[in-house]
Formats: structure tokens, C-alpha cells, sequence
């Protein structure tokens, strides 16, 4: 059995001008992210300056970067009203082929990209494997690997920063050992 954790970034530095994808850490959650508990394994992550300040602040180890974990496709479309983006958000879950705002990427396709990469750090990592990135990336993985639905309840709840953790069997079936906010 190995253990695969999952640690969704820190709060960024949120400039409407600029896509999400180049955001940065917010000064101001250092101290959140530092009050994690430094997983195990062999550390990737997400290229994205905000995931990668995550992963550098939570581990002394080495962290590769793999420009598949990013987060699924946004341009800078900011939307002002949380509410407006979660609708969004649950639109692009309810129909993942279909493009949910003008510039967004079709959750199928961030889904498949994601668990590719994922299957392939798997593959060719012994051990335990820690991944930092991002909410939806990580719902769509868990809901791939576990064979269920996308749980839109955690991914609503999720922190920032948040962990949560999977059991993955030798067969690459997955059990949830920790849910976000847990």
C-alpha cells in the first residue's frame, strides 16, 4: 500500500488583471501553509508561482515540477462574486465537455491530463508521492481514482491551504484516507 497526499496551495495574491495561473503566495499565508505537516514521499508539483511557493515552504526535499498538475485552464476572467465563480464551477462539473465561461478549459480535458500524469508519476515512483497543486485538479483526480463522482461538497469546503490523502493498492485501486479539512 502506498500512500499518495494530496495539498492544495496556499491563498494567492489575487490580481484580477492577471489569469489565476500566475498568481503568486499571498505574504500573509506563509504562516497557514508552515502549519501543515510536512508529508513523506517524493515531492511534484504544479509549475504555477502559487503552488510552487506551497511546496518550497512545506519540505526541505527536492520538488519537481510537472506542468500537467496545473489547475484546470482559466484566462483572466476574474469574477468579483465568489458565488458567480462556484456557479461556474459547478456548471463546468454538471457538463465537463462543455467550455462553462469563454477561455475556461472543458474539465474532461484538465481531468485527463491530470490523472496521465499522475498514473505516470505513479509508475515511476517507488514509494509515497506528494502532490501540491490545486481544488478542482485534485476533485477530478480523487474522483478518477476512487471511481466515484466528483465530491463538490469538499471541493466547496476546501481550504487554503488544505491535505488530503489516499491508500493506493498495489492493483492502482485508491481509498480515501483523508478528506479535505480534515
Amino acid at each position: 500500500m502506498r500512500r499518495l497526499t494530496l495539498i492544495r496551495h496556499g491563498r494567492p495574491v489575487i490580481e484580477p488583471d492577471l489569469p489565476a495561473s500566475a498568481w503568486e503566495l499571498a505574504a500573509d499565508a506563509v504562516a497557514d501553509v508552515r502549519g501543515l505537516v510536512e508529508p513523506v514521499g517524493t515531492w511534484f508539483s504544479s509549475p504555477e508561482p502559487k503552488v510552487l511557493a506551497t511546496a518550497r515552504l512545506l519540505t526541505g526535499s527536492d520538488v519537481t515540477t510537472v506542468r500537467d498538475l496545473r489547475e484546470a485552464e482559466r484566462t483572466a476572467v476574474w469574477m468579483e462574486d465568489p458565488a458567480e465563480f462556484h456557479l461556474a464551477v459547478r456548471r463546468a462539473f454538471a457538463d465537463p465537455d462543455r467550455v462553462p465561461v469563454l477561455g475556461w478549459e472543458p474539465l474532461t480535458m484538465a481531468r485527463q491530463r491530470v490523472v496521465a500524469a499522475v498514473r505516470g508519476l505513479l509508475a515511476q515512483t517507488a514509494g509515497d508521492v506528494v502532490l501540491v497543486g490545486h481544488g478542482t485538479a485534485w476533485t477530478l483526480l480523487v474522483a478518477d481514482v476512487t471511481g466515484n463522482q466528483p465530491d463538490l461538497e469538499s471541493w466547496t469546503h476546501m481550504r487554503m491551504p488544505d491535505v488530503a490523502a489516499l491508500d493506493i493498492s498495489p492493483d492502482g485501486s485508491a481509498r480515501l484516507f483523508r478528506n479535505w479539512g480534515a
